[in-house]
């Protein structure tokens, strides 16, 4: 199977090129991203526990669940198609905003992205693809917050910078 493309792109969210994804996370490239944020009506998150076998971060708490779009595909495409993927189901999405981060792992790969993030609701529970998710559950996003304050080692880097930079943006 052919190693996924990633999107390189500039500041400005335009295409520069494609790279195989391991590629680009070795040489720290700016590539496009994704991370989704599913409520329910108790306005609770439906967080993940990456699988174990994650090439960088397994097992921390993240959210609903993140990715690289595919040539041609829209944010809100990948968004639908990865929450399938991951979690078992397909809802609406709505963009809400998009940042760039980088963040070193210990393995010596570097995340570099332009993130958008998209939120979107759902009641059912997830039926989760045990390669990709190792676990679920609903929080409020007080708890989250209060949660990373105490225990930041448990989760993603990513879900604790768009935590504390764009909740705003997922507050509903």
């Amino acid at each position: 199977m052919r190693e996924e493309q990633v999107i390189l792109v500039n500041e400005k969210d335009e295409k520069i090129g494609l790279m195989p994804k391991m590629e680009a996370h070795e040489k720290a490239l700016l590539h496009r991203a994704f991370s989704v944020f599913i409520f329910n009506d108790k306005n609770e998150l439906l967080l993940q526990q990456r699988a174990a076998d994650k090439y960088h971060s397994p097992l921390l708490w993240t959210n609903t669940c993140c990715s690289h779009q595919r040539d041609g595909e829209s944010n809100l495409e990948a968004g639908k198609r990865r929450l399938q993927e991951e979690m078992g189901f397909v809802c609406e999405l709505e963009e809400k905003t998009s940042f760039i981060y980088k963040a070193p792992f210990d393995n010596g790969l570097t995340e570099h992205e332009l993130d958008h993030i998209m939120v979107g609701y759902y009641n059912e529970n997830p039926i989760l693809n045990k390669e990709e998710v190792e676990s679920y559950k609903w929080m409020t996003l007080e708890a989250v917050k209060n949660d990373i304050q105490h225990q930041p080692a448990l989760y993603t880097e990513w879900f604790k910078i768009i935590f504390e930079k764009f909740y705003d943006f997922i507050i509903h």
